[in-house]
């Protein structure tokens, strides 16, 4: 197994994390935007909400790759 470290695109106090990845880490890939989530942050700065793309900014990013 590898470990890497994770980057959070905003700042802010890490209130829950995924106990489901650790025991299927499979999931991350999978199905990352339903049961595949890492953390939960709290006290989020809605300016850093406005800084990230959008769905259709992220897709077209991704297809640069």
């Amino acid at each position: 197994k590898a470990a890497s470290d994770v980057y959070s695109p905003v700042s802010g106090e890490v209130c829950a994390g995924n106990d489901a990845i650790a025991a299927e880490p499979a999931k991350v890939n999978a199905d990352p935007e339903g049961d595949g989530w890492f953390f939960k942050l709290k006290g989020v700065s809605r300016d850093e909400f406005g800084k990230l793309m959008t769905r259709a900014q992220y897709d077209e990013f991704v297809k640069g790759l």
